[in-house]
């Protein structure tokens, strides 16, 4: 090697894109809905131990830190099913055109927000 080759792009070079951001945050919502389901199994154990297990279950549900927990894990729930449903159309030849892709992801951001609000306002 006489000649030195360039070095490959870092990622500090690179603008975060939507289609980035959106990809990135669809794995890490996959990995948070696996920690928030054993939570869920964990409160349904509870409920399987009798009225003591899960009164103290719902009290720590009931605790702001517990409501923050359970805000986050819908929006991610939310966020994952919307984007897993554009995954699906992709998966069939649809809206694979990068403004289509753009418009979807918006679509995405925008039905979390709306359903994430309709649920925390019925519950």
């Amino acid at each position: 090697m006489s000649k030195p080759r360039p070095l490959s792009p870092h990622l500090q070079i690179y603008k975060p894109q939507l289609t980035s951001i959106l990809s990135i945050c669809h794995r890490a919502t996959g990995v948070v809905l696996a920690a928030g389901t054993g939570l869920v199994c964990l409160w349904l154990i509870a409920l399987a131990f009798g009225e003591d297990s899960f009164a103290l279950a719902t009290m720590i549900i009931q605790h702001p830190l517990g409501q923050f927990v359970l805000f986050g894990y819908t929006v991610v729930l939310f966020y994952h099913a919307a984007n897993g449903v554009r995954h699906l159309t992709w998966d069939m030849g649809l809206g694979l055109e990068i403004p289509h892709v753009y418009a979807t992801g918006r679509i995405v951001l925008a039905t979390t927000v709306i359903l994430t609000g309709i649920f925390w306002f019925l519950v």
